[in-house]
């Protein structure tokens, strides 16, 4: 005769410990911006983010602190945001980032800034830095820092024109989607919302717009001299009945006109590096018509959240099929895969990697740390 006997097994579950964590944002505007500033409005996410998942942030940012950041650094009372374009505003501020970050009790540093990773090699904790721009240009920044930096992309295609830099991870970029209104029934106009700047190409928008025989409203950022003078060139001559420039929008602004709109056109001229106004859009139920360009692939589900296209002339007819398109699932695709929970994670999951026992870094082509696009 034989006898069994069950011993329970205790399980014992490691929590890891919060974290201490610096973000030190771009000195232009606020955090969270008023209105224009996708960066900044990036990092006020990733910080409530962090906040809300139990860690200790210091937010280091110019202006005031609308974040649940539990300390704070100012670098500039009031945002310098007529130093934006040159290189004065990003050497000031990393200057006043150095004079006034106290690294005490600090595990990590997570830099948004253009010239900020320069002090990373001086520092005693690792220096994370997300790569907001074109990485084209950037790559002759952060190359010569080798692994003083351990870079982060928001896409993959980022990381894929220059695989040879120091990526431990691509996180998308996250947004707040209940605080942007869902409609399902749209009116009779299509959008235009970011910079007018050839990159952003809103000529090409206003064309497509006119071919389908549709209003357009422009909603554009127009205060660099660059962009002054494109729109003197390309797109005051085409305003008109059909062509309303409505000036930048703020925050309330923003989201009316993008749950309003029949969809978003964003005719991309440069390789994107993620597009913050595309997951926006779709978070308020709105499509997305846009060119194959960057990561935009990877943000635009085609043929259920918005269509990509190669062409100038294949915009218009994309733009009168985004009817055939539904609003719950372009909020859905948003709520599933560029949250800010999703980004947090993310976050989380570069952070620990980087204090953790051997950094390698990440191979393009595969899933974002955050969740695939």
């Amino acid at each position: 005769m034989s006898t069994s006997t069950s011993n329970a097994v205790r399980r014992i579950v490691v929590v890891p410990r919060p974290l201490r964590i610096a973000v030190i944002a771009p000195p232009y505007f606020s955090v969270p911006p008023d209105g224009y500033g996708g960066v900044e409005a990036v990092v006020a996410g990733i910080v409530d983010t962090l906040v809300s998942r139990g860690h200790h942030v210091t937010l280091v940012a110019a202006g005031r602190n609308g974040t649940r950041a539990q300390a704070f650094v100012q670098t500039w009372p009031d945002p310098p945001a007529h130093l934006l374009g040159g290189s004065t505003g990003e050497v000031i501020n990393a200057a006043r980032v150095l004079a006034g970050l106290r690294l005490d009790g600090v595990d990590l540093v997570h830099d948004h800034t253009l010239a900020g990773p320069l002090l990373a090699a001086s520092r005693r904790v690792p220096t994370v830095v997300t790569v907001h721009g074109p990485v084209d240009e950037l790559a002759d920044v952060y190359r010569p820092l080798g692994r003083a930096v351990q870079l982060v992309a928001i896409s993959r295609s980022q990381m894929e024109q220059a695989p040879e830099l120091n990526w431990v991870g691509a996180v998308p970029n996250g947004i707040d989607v209940d605080s942007f209104p869902f409609r399902s029934r749209k009116d009779d106009y299509v959008l235009f919302l970011g910079r007018h700047h050839p990159h952003k190409a809103p000529h090409l928008a206003i064309d497509a717009a006119k071919a389908a025989g549709l209003r357009i409203l422009l909603a554009g950022k127009c205060e660099e001299r660059h962009e002054q003078e494109y729109y003197e060139r390309e797109i005051r001559p085409r305003l008109g009945d059909d062509v309303v420039d409505v000036g930048v929008a703020d925050a309330a602004q923003k989201r009316r006109l993008l749950a309003g709109a029949r969809c978003l056109v964003f005719p991309v001229c440069w390789d994107e590096p993620f597009g913050l106004v595309m997951t926006e859009a779709m978070a308020c139920g709105t499509p997305v018509v846009a060119f194959a360009r960057g990561a935009v692939p990877e943000v635009v589900a085609h043929g259920r959240t918005g269509f990509v296209v190669d062409r100038p002339h294949e915009l218009a007819p994309a733009i009168l099929r985004t009817g055939e398109l539904d609003a719950a699932e372009c909020r859905a695709w948003v709520g599933e895969h560029f949250s800010l929970d999703v980004m947090g994670r993310g976050y989380e999951r570069v952070y620990r990697t980087v204090l953790g026992a051997g950094v390698t870094a990440s191979v393009p082509g595969r899933p974002l740390a955050g969740g695939s696009a």
